[in-house]
């Protein structure tokens, strides 16, 4: 029998569940700690003890909020030497210019302006400064600088600039870590260059945090292998994911989006996932995450690589509601301190999870703590949250027709069961642990998106094919299960001859 274990880490519960094929076995909820790697220790020992058979687990799965977090709270960043290969012509606007100054101040090491780098037709733009980048890894490897961030300019479509600096950089750096773009970012510089940097300066603690998991599995009596949950509903082994920390960003919501689909029967439809810090709305397609076709901005840095077209708002079975006066929901939130500060577990703070249990949409804690709230205020919060959600739903919608929508989440008791816009609320079995089915059940990916010439569509679509299978393999998908899940080929008209832009994602099963 085919088991795995899914986990994820949320802002204020961890979840864990053990899916015995294709049923949830058993599923737990404990609240995350400060260090996360706890809170995953004890939610692993409180799974095994209500399964014990989650010790022959075939497979773990972990999303985590982590990386996200270092970003936004400026914390446990490593320094980054920034190479970018494009001078004469990018020089105008430099490694880091568009970043905010507190996280560059903790990045920034040295940076590296060289002439090299492509047209937008694959025409090399100058030679490549090999002997400047000979000088600049000598000049990195004095400062003690450990990682390091390759740009160069449309490398998406010629990579050989950024694959020569690696090579220079390994032979004058040994210990070093190279991060390139082509791997991570789409054709725009700046923002490709941002995920690079972002992605190199989390490289130390991704092989801090992915070690300390292994250690908790190890602590838990569990021997399977470990991955790590992408933003894509997709899963990477974790010595594979500790090359590209940034896929984790926002990979909590696309649990519960995956973990919706899988619950729902259902590949199409909009998805509200309400934790106890925030609600996060998405939309379906084929069962999988939409993309956002947009810049995405991660703790006041612009970039632009793969990422789920989200609407988060400031909405959590922890949101705290403000005074009668001036009834605010949110943003702040409680957190995971809410069975601490909550009036219903016996605190003083007046949070979402209050109302609700005022109003009998749930049962929690002493309701005799709330008795007291007017109907009037209790009534008023209701219909504010009616309203942030009715608000939210319309702006991730693509057409004026209604859809269905699935609501998650440990908040989930907070999505009334008519909503504007809404063919109809589904609530699913084990919903409150969505995000750690989604995790339980990821697949492995691959995707290529870059730019081929000279061919047809048909054949530029069997090369990105190829391609993204190659990669999906490379993460641990079994060859003989790959499916592709998305196609585009755009023609582009600025350039000379048959150019296409191919973006090709295909995913599999775990290879056993």
């Amino acid at each position: 029998m085919r088991r795995r274990i899914g986990i994820d880490v949320g802002g204020t519960n961890t979840d864990a569940v053990l899916l015995e094929e294709d049923a949830v076995a058993a599923a737990v909820k404990t609240p995350t700690t400060a260090d996360v790697t706890t809170g995953i220790t004890r939610a692993l020992a409180a799974l095994v003890e209500r399964a014990p058979t989650a010790r022959g687990a075939h497979a773990v799965m972990i999303g985590t909020t982590h990386f996200t977090n270092a970003v936004v709270q400026r914390r446990d960043l490593g320094r980054v030497a920034a190479v970018r290969i494009g001078l004469p012509s990018g020089a105008s606007l430099p490694p880091f210019v568009d970043w905010p100054e507190d996280l560059a101040a903790l990045v920034r090491g040295e940076v590296v302006m060289l002439e090299g780098g492509h047209e937008f037709d694959g025409r090399p733009l100058v030679p490549f400064d090999t002997k400047g980048m000979r000088a600049a890894a000598r000049r990195i490897r004095e400062a003690g600088i450990r990682s390091v961030a390759v740009s160069a300019v449309f490398s998406p479509l010629n990579a050989s600039g950024e694959e020569e600096a690696a090579s220079i950089l390994l032979e004058e750096c040994p210990d070093v870590t190279v991060t390139l773009s082509h791997r991570l970012g789409r054709i725009g510089l700046l923002e490709r260059e941002n995920a690079t940097l972002l992605n190199a300066c989390l490289i130390e603690l991704a092989r801090t945090t992915t070690r300390a998991f292994s250690q908790a599995l190890r602590a838990s009596g569990i021997a399977a292998p470990l991955y790590l949950t992408q933003n894509d509903g997709t899963v990477m082994l974790a010595e594979v994911a500790e090359a590209y920390p940034v896929y984790s960003f926002a990979s909590g919501p696309t649990n519960s989006m995956r973990g919706a689909a899988f619950l729902s029967k259902r590949d199409e439809a909009l998805v509200i996932d309400v934790g106890g810090t925030t609600t996060d709305i998405g939309s379906l397609r084929h069962g999988f995450p939409r993309e956002a076709n947009n810049v995405v901005e991660i703790g006041g840095v612009r970039t632009l690589f793969r990422m789920p077209d989200l609407l988060s708002l400031g909405l959590g079975g922890g949101t705290m509601v403000g005074p009668a006066a001036s009834l605010t929901i949110g943003p702040a939130s409680v957190g995971y301190r809410l069975t601490e500060q909550a009036l219903v577990f016996g605190g003083d703070v007046l949070t979402v999870t209050d109302v609700a249990v005022a109003a009998g949409l749930i049962d929690l804690g002493d309701r005799a703590r709330v008795a007291s709230l007017p109907a009037a205020r209790v009534e008023e919060a209701l219909a504010r949250i009616r309203s942030m959600i009715e608000e939210g739903v319309d702006r991730m919608k693509t057409d004026a027709g209604e859809t269905p929508l699935i609501a998650v989440g440990g908040g989930s008791f907070l999505v009334p069961a008519r909503l504007a816009g809404v063919s109809e609320v589904l609530n699913v079995p084990h919903q409150a642990v969505a995000n750690a089915v989604g995790a339980a059940i990821a697949q492995v990916s691959g995707e290529v998106d870059q730019i081929f010439q000279d061919l047809s569509r048909d054949e530029a679509i069997a090369r990105a094919r190829q391609l993204a299978t190659d990669k999906a393999i490379a993460a641990g998908a079994d060859r003989a299960t790959i499916n592709v899940v998305e196609v585009e080929a755009l023609p582009l008209a600025y350039l000379p001859g048959n150019s296409l832009r191919t973006r090709v994602r295909v995913v599999g099963e775990i290879a056993r």
